[in-house]
């Protein structure tokens, strides 16, 4: 066929075929044609012996003559991480003369047999078979690129992804900071708990983000909690090596394939804009879904084969303990959160998860808040999770003090309130501008009226006026009479309820 070497077999066969026929009928019986059984017939040689004279291009000359053997080789043997890019730019210093520029693929062509022949030997991938049961395997994956947004404010969030390696059933999870050992446990219980059941083996990659930025001690102290995890559900904990993402490359490749469902999801929803952060969880959670349901036999094989579940779950979170400070908050992890003032003085528990912080006095829990991320590319700065519900009693007794507040920024429950502050300040001496806004904070507070508040603010705003305190707390105060209609509710006698017990009442 065109553009294909016959081989030395064809050759002889043609050879011994040419004695008894005509050259065209000795050409087709050998598998080529006449033209090449006519060259044959003019030069008699073997093929392999003709490519071994045959000069370099048919005919052309090697443009690599007197530098393969020479200086290329050794140059190869000693360094055999070079590219061919690499020698080429060097053979052009070494020989500017040679006008080398249009042999890089002579010499990637040469390269690439040599070291089919004389290069290093070259790591072997290990195709594996997965027994049902066996191995469940977790990781994450930054989802940024996904261009996901939550009331118009682009969300950087990572994906935590499980798979039972056999059946493919999977469970992903938005999480909101990095690859965290909470962030693993919460990801990881969730989908056993999910599933139902408990593979024999666990595996993630070297959780070398984890243990990120932390001491000697504290290594050692988040693999013993992780082996821990993983004692309570009895499996075994296992980790590929470092930097070698093909260890782990039956959860690697899924990453890119949920991405891929993902990102067409989004294109056919026509948005990737979500009112809140938990609308984009079912989103995600749906979209799992559907997957695993594609899937229900295979897990249905799959499931006799793992273990069972613990009585309850492990621990998922981490713990500090923090003092409220005189500022009505605490720092935790470069954060600065408020809470009621009345629990300044007071040492707080805190369990850490990935999304929340839960506050315990002693052993009751009092408060449950978002948790808050630190300031990345700073060295200093506190990020802020405050509530202006906390303060607003004490702010109330001193207006001045929101002007300079060090959260001012972070306090404003809605953007309509910041845009409001902005057209006072412009419009109104500070002192003035205080008073208004602390209370107009005061009356979002009083009277539970935060988002309908902030609807008015933004129209009055709209129409380049100010607010007029006085009149929007004539507005939005309640009075005694406005709870809503009386609803007339009759209480059953007593008696009455022996009627649903089976063989008492009337029935009996």
């Amino acid at each position: 066929m065109p553009g294909r070497f016959i081989t030395d077999r064809q050759h002889e066969d043609y050879m011994t075929l040419r004695r008894h026929h005509t050259q065209k009928i000795a050409a087709a019986k050998s598998g080529f044609s006449a033209s090449t059984g006519a060259r044959i017939d003019h030069d008699p040689r073997p093929p392999s012996q003709k490519r071994r004279d045959r000069r370099h291009g048919g005919g052309k000359p090697d443009p690599l003559a007197g530098l393969w053997d020479e200086e290329i080789v050794p140059l190869l043997e000693e360094k055999p991480g070079l590219r061919p890019i690499a020698v080429l730019e060097e053979m052009e210093h070494r020989h500017p003369e040679r006008g080398l520029a249009s042999a890089r693929r002579t010499l990637e062509r040469r390269m690439r047999a040599w070291r089919a022949e004389h290069g290093p030997d070259r790591e072997v991938i290990f195709r594996q078979t997965h027994p049902p049961g066996r191995q469940g395997m977790s990781d994450f994956f930054d989802a940024r690129d996904l261009g996901v947004t939550v009331a118009g404010a682009p969300l950087t969030h990572r994906i935590y992804h499980f798979t039972l390696v056999h059946s493919g059933w999977e469970h992903a999870e938005v999480v909101l900071g990095g690859e965290s050992y909470t962030a693993l446990a919460s990801g990881l219980q969730n989908a056993l708990w999910q599933l139902g059941g408990v593979p024999h083996e666990h595996r993630t990659d070297s959780l070398s983000a984890a243990f990120a930025n932390l001491d000697q001690d504290a290594r050692e102290d988040l693999r013993l909690r992780y082996e821990t995890l993983c004692a309570d559900y009895d499996m075994e904990a296992t980790r590929n090596n470092r930097g070698i993402a093909h260890e782990n490359g039956a959860i690697e490749s899924r990453h890119g394939h949920l991405k891929a469902r993902l990102e067409q999801a989004l294109l056919l929803r026509g948005s990737r804009d979500f009112e809140e952060l938990d609308a984009w969880r079912r989103f995600v959670a749906q979209i799992v879904a559907r997957h695993n349901a594609r899937h229900r036999d295979r897990l249905a094989a799959e499931r006799p084969h793992l273990r069972p579940l613990p009585a309850r779950r492990s621990c998922d979170y981490d713990e500090a303990r923090v003092r409220v400070t005189s500022s009505g908050g605490f720092v935790c992890r470069k954060v600065f959160y408020t809470v009621h003032s009345r629990l300044i003085g007071y040492e707080l528990k805190v369990r850490i998860f990935d999304d929340r912080l839960e506050l315990f006095l002693g052993s009751t829990l009092i408060d449950t808040l978002p948790r808050g991320r630190a300031p990345s590319g700073g060295r200093g700065g506190h990020a802020y999770v405050v509530s202006y519900h906390h303060v607003i009693h004490s702010l109330r007794a001193k207006p001045q003090a929101f002007a300079n507040l060090t959260y001012r920024d972070a306090l404003f429950p809605r953007t309509e309130y910041r845009h409001c502050w902005e057209a006072l300040v412009a419009a109104v001496p500070q002192r003035r501008a205080c008073r208004i806004m602390v209370g107009l904070f005061w009356l979002a507070h009083d009277q539970t009226c935060e988002a309908e508040l902030a609807a008015a603010l933004i129209e009055i705003v709209a129409d380049g006026d100010l607010p007029d305190l006085e009149e929007l707390r004539a507005r939005f105060t309640r009075t005694p009479g406005d709870g809503g209609p009386d609803v007339p509710v009759r209480i059953p006698a007593a008696g009455s309820y022996d009627d649903l017990i089976p063989g008492q009442g009337a029935a009996a």
